[in-house]
């Protein structure tokens, strides 16, 4: 994809959906870290469904502490890998009390030190709560960036740092929001709705899905 098809790609994307919003529903910064923690091989409807019980009842880390593990396990059962994501969500509370004053951090390196928080994790909230133009590549992401020639990668790293380089910085802050939901809706993994897909003209995939 060439810079020029780039940016008629994010144009786009950016004139059909100008304020993207990630689909995890949130009202905190905390809420936003505990959702993304949460979310690791689950899907944002799964998610949401298990925050919609339990940030009503315990939305900050000193109320996650309190419930014990069983007690968060009991809100987030319903989540793959309940147990681990349990266990790293209350470490990350009593860290963030002992070292942040019960504040989520606003850098990359004091994000990834928080247990079960890895880089995408930290990208996502470093660009949805602190504006920052990060990439978190999700298999959405990797898999809309190699389809599509936009920023090939045998990684996700190496797609991240594709796009790091080549998205234009004034698309920068919403595009992992813009590619997420072209993959989530769009840009299926088995079979790519290329007949409604509103930048097919920039895509460098073939052969087009045809309408069915």
């Amino acid at each position: 994809m060439t810079p020029k098809q780039i940016d008629h790609f994010f144009a786009t994307l950016q004139a059909a959906n100008p304020h993207p919003q990630s689909e995890l529903e949130y009202s905190s910064v905390f809420e936003l870290l505990a959702a993304v923690l949460l979310s690791a091989q689950a899907t944002d409807a799964g998610v949401n469904k298990a925050t919609r019980r339990l940030f009503p009842v315990a939305n900050t880390p000193q109320k996650i502490l309190a419930l014990g593990q069983d007690g968060l396990e009991s809100y987030i059962k319903t989540i793959g890998l309940f147990r681990s994501k349990a266990r790293h969500l209350l470490e990350t509370c009593r860290i963030l009390i002992e070292r942040h004053g019960g504040e989520v951090p606003a850098t990359r390196a004091e994000l990834e030190a928080l247990p079960g928080v890895g880089r995408k994790t930290a990208n996502v909230v470093l660009n949805v709560a602190f504006g920052e133009p990060t990439m978190a590549v999700d298999t959405h992401i990797f898999r809309v960036s190699n389809r599509t020639g936009l920023a090939p990668g045998k990684t996700p790293l190496a797609v991240e740092l594709q796009l790091l380089q080549r998205v234009p910085p004034r698309y920068a802050v919403h595009a992992h929001h813009w590619l997420i939901l072209l993959g989530r809706y769009v840009c299926v993994a088995r079979k790519p709705r290329c007949w409604e897909c509103q930048v097919v003209v920039d895509c460098d995939f073939k052969p087009k899905t045809p309408l069915p």
